[in-house]
């Protein structure tokens, strides 16, 4: 399998588990349950789902208002996106590896 394909598979899976995550920690929010961290959070978007952590943020309103979030997001997709754009762009090694 092509490693830009595995790369996509992998971003759109760590997408759709961010976005679950931010509407499973609404839920408990609201139910004053056991919450995740916001380490854990963020962890996720780190790790490639910043997407998903965005419009998890914005569909279920949640984290909104914390700068760590409302800032710390987006900026990460930003960096996220220049990253892949330079990876794709110059290639600086060989994505057919696989």
């Amino acid at each position: 399998m092509d490693a830009l394909i595995i790369l996509i598979i992998y971003i759109t899976i760590i997408n759709l588990v961010s976005f679950t995550c931010f509407g499973i920690d609404k839920s408990r929010a609201r139910r004053s349950r056991w919450r995740m961290s916001e380490g854990s959070l963020i962890s996720l978007a780190l790790f490639g789902g910043s997407l998903g952590a965005l419009l998890g943020m914005h569909v279920f309103r949640h984290k909104t208002q914390k700068p760590k979030f409302s800032i710390g997001i987006p900026l990460i997709l930003v960096l996220q996106i220049l990253t892949l754009s330079a990876i794709l762009f110059f290639r600086p090694f060989d994505l057919s590896f696989m």
